[in-house]
């Protein structure tokens, strides 16, 4: 037998471990379409990937045996298809999750999620706000605690969204004006040291809750297929916006773009916490429609809700009326400012904006139309968001964003 190696062997060797590496290099990718819904079949997969078929059923196989996808290979074909059908894919229905946390101005929430977007399980919300944000977000991380403790899900990271812009890369806090919190509050910090104090695996992120809204918003929502995606919402007081290019939040420099609560949209109008005047964080919130409505807020409900039911249960009322005609002509004055500098293909609101658009969406388009050059030469789609937690199924994606990069770094 002679002692020389078959180059054909060779040659198959060295194509395996090629198609392997291609594989691996498609995990990512591959995972994030899943993810998103974009690739529900095999051959849709392998049209994304750009690959061949033995390579994104290698990938696919491999993300199933990392239990994060499911391989359906007995689908049956739909009626009238031709040839062989393809085999469906979706995220793991028992596969790992994060730890997605929110605070707000008038309370806090933990939930657990999976992977496309889907809230598995919720702790009860936290009606008070501490204002130390340590002890926040040591309640909220045993929440989130407990829920793994109760469900025995894996963890594989924990996402914080705040009311507030969250400087980079420092991850501080600058300015949770609707919480009794100090300014530059080291919020990623105190969340990633509670995380590992409660045993939590995984890293762990904080960022703004409009940003996060915008990029869950993007990825299973109203935004998909976006390419500019702008995104102005109210919290439960105050009002954020968030832009996505090209799949990605844009933040600007140092994570502090697109602070649109601070348009000027009535220059003779409230002071603002920021020491100007008329803003829309003032001019377009819930306080602020609840002023115009002359009603007194009460405390059974956040304002957010109160807000809310008054425009869907009392429209016919002349003072609600009145009050969301205004708030729609405000909210309209700093959309169509925002389509003059950005350009967007979309617009999605969120939060009681949302509830403005629902309530009288043509006055809205025409008060943006009317201010806007883009506006006035085509008009963009206003669209409602349409995702109920957004904020917190945002902040699972930056707990996810690691496996979505890397998943067999991530998991293994």
């Amino acid at each position: 037998m002679s002692g020389k190696a078959d180059p054909r062997a060779a040659g198959e060797g060295t194509t395996s471990r090629a198609r392997l590496d291609r594989g691996r290099g498609a995990l990512g990718p591959a995972l994030e379409l899943v993810h998103t819904g974009r690739a529900p079949t095999r051959a849709v997969l392998t049209a994304e990937l750009g690959v061949t078929r033995a390579t994104a059923g290698a990938v696919a196989a491999e993300l199933e045996a990392l239990g994060l996808i499911q391989v359906d290979a007995r689908p049956g074909a739909a009626a009238g298809s031709q040839g062989r059908p393809s085999h469906r894919l979706a995220v793991a229905e028992d596969g790992p999750v994060v730890l997605a946390a929110q605070v707000h101005a008038d309370g806090f929430r933990a939930a657990l999620v999976g992977l496309g977007g889907r809230i598995v399980a919720t702790a009860p919300g936290c009606e008070t706000v501490d204002a130390d944000p340590a002890k926040v977000l040591v309640s909220v991380v045993e929440a989130g605690a407990e829920l793994l403790h109760s469900t025995g899900r894996r963890c594989v990271g924990a996402g914080l969204a705040v009311p507030s812009a969250v400087a980079e890369p420092e991850g501080l806090a600058l300015n949770p004006l609707h919480l009794a919190w100090p300014v530059g509050a080291p919020v990623r910090r105190l969340f990633a040291e509670c995380v590992r104090t409660a045993g939590i695996d995984g890293p762990a992120f904080a960022g703004n809750d409009v940003n996060l809204a915008a990029l869950a918003e993007h990825r299973h929502g109203a935004g998909r297929g976006a390419r500019d995606l702008l995104c102005v919402a109210t919290g439960h007081r105050g009002v954020g916006g968030a832009l996505v290019l090209d799949g990605r939040l844009h933040t600007g420099s140092s994570g502090l773009a697109l602070e649109v609560g601070h348009l000027t949209v009535n220059p003779e109008g409230r002071p603002c916490h920021c020491g100007s005047r008329g803003c829309l964080d003032v001019e377009a919130d819930p306080l602020a429609f609840l002023t115009a409505a002359g009603r007194d807020p009460g405390p059974e409900v956040s304002l957010l809700q109160q807000a809310i039911d008054l425009i869907r249960n009392h429209y016919g009322d002349p003072a609600i009326r009145t009050a969301t005609e205004a708030l729609i002509d405000r909210l309209g004055l700093g959309l169509a400012g925002l389509v003059n500098i950005l350009n967007p293909d979309r617009i999605i609101l969120g939060g009681l904006h949302r509830t403005l658009l629902d309530a009288d969406p043509e006055r809205l388009r025409a008060v943006v139309a009317d201010r806007s050059l883009w506006g006035q030469s085509g008009g963009v789609p206003i669209l409602p968001c349409t995702l109920d937690h957004n904020s917190l199924v945002g902040a699972a994606e930056l707990a996810w964003q690691p496996v979505l990069d890397d998943p067999l770094r991530a998991l293994t």
